[in-house]
């Protein structure tokens, strides 16, 4: 098995769980910042009030996004798997 093969499967994989994690990350930094702004302007300083908003709307889009998700990590390891011979055989 050549080095570059197992380079190339784990810049996938790294490039896969980026995808993955992105709107989660997104949606709990719209929310903080928009919580932020929200303190800002009624200069309410409570540091836990953005961390339930954020649970709330994190927990949501992982409920959202688990279908999607599943299917494309499967399909990333149902792939590995059916490619497996061919690596061996390079």
């Amino acid at each position: 098995m050549d080095q570059s093969i197992i380079i190339t499967q784990v810049s996938k994989a790294i490039l896969l769980i980026i995808v993955m994690s992105l709107p989660i990350i997104l949606t709990a930094m719209i929310i903080g910042f928009s919580v932020s702004i929200l303190q800002a302007i009624t200069q309410v300083q409570e540091q836990t009030l953005s961390f339930v908003p954020k649970s709330l709307c994190v927990y949501g889009m992982i409920i959202l996004l688990s279908p999607w998700m599943l299917n494309t990590i499967l399909e990333f390891v149902m792939n590995l798997f059916k490619n497996i011979p061919t690596y061996l055989l390079r």
